[in-house]
């Protein structure tokens, strides 16, 4: 599995709120969850975005309530993988449950910047920058989690 796309950059502590504000919660709806997703942190987010892109943010992203629809919202909206400093762990496992894959890589986190064009292998856990052409390394998923994104989260991999 692969993932190549320009990145969009936050910073720490991107909560739950932020990614996918509360008064957006009464839908189950995917597209409309993606069309209101990080607008009050960054309000053309959804404009900018364009599938296969990249979000980058630093500590402790995804903070915050437990809600599903946070990465929900950012895989909806075309984000194609997630890399961060560290993220909040209910966050890290509601993602893989989804299948919106994300990489904990301190260094990449924060030295990518925003409008980069970034490469990821998630079979060796390698992240290309190639605006700038630095690699950098992070831990691949083992293979059972591999297999629940790639059929696009736990329920899709248990019934599939």
């Amino acid at each position: 599995m692969n993932a190549k796309g320009r990145v969009h950059k936050f910073g720490d502590n991107v909560d739950t709120d932020v990614i996918i504000p509360a008064r957006y919660l009464n839908t189950a709806s995917h597209k409309e969850l993606a069309a209101h997703c990080m607008e009050d942190i960054d309000a053309q987010f959804v404009n900018k975005v364009q599938q296969g892109d990249i979000m980058v943010a630093e500590k402790n992203f995804g903070c915050g309530s437990s809600r599903e629809h946070a990465p929900i919202a950012i895989k909806a909206s075309g984000i194609s993988c997630v890399i961060a400093s560290t993220f909040a762990r209910i966050f890290y496992r509601n993602s893989i449950n989804i299948g919106l894959p994300i990489l904990e890589c301190d260094e990449a986190a924060r030295e990518i910047k925003d409008g980069d064009t970034v490469s990821v292998n998630f079979d060796t856990g390698v992240i290309t920058d190639e605006t700038t052409g630095k690699t950098y390394q992070a831990e691949p998923f083992p293979e059972f989690i591999q297999n629940i994104i790639s059929k696009g989260g736990l329920i899709n991999s248990i019934l599939g």
